[in-house]
């Protein structure tokens, strides 16, 4: 809640709202696919790839999340329109 928007706001991390399926500009100038591989990397080692605009500030959950826990966030994440 306080890292990740629902609404399309900009706050510490992007917006979920809409994020499934877009093409995302990284701060090294590539672009990733916002799908379920990316979503698990993210989760797992966030400063692996970091959205332009964005500081890596986001801690790594390797270890502290099941595969059912990173399944319902990609579910979750999905169903943000």
């Amino acid at each position: 809640i306080g890292c990740h928007s629902l609404d399309g706001t900009k706050m510490v991390g992007p917006s979920f709202k809409g994020i499934w399926g877009k093409m995302e500009e990284l701060a090294d100038g590539s672009t990733v696919k916002v799908d379920e591989n990316y979503i698990r990397e993210s989760l797992m080692a966030p400063s692996a790839k970091v959205v332009k605009g964005y500081n890596p500030v986001m801690p790594p959950f390797a270890g502290q999340l099941q595969d059912s826990e990173v399944n319902a966030v990609i579910e979750f994440i999905k169903s943000v329109k």
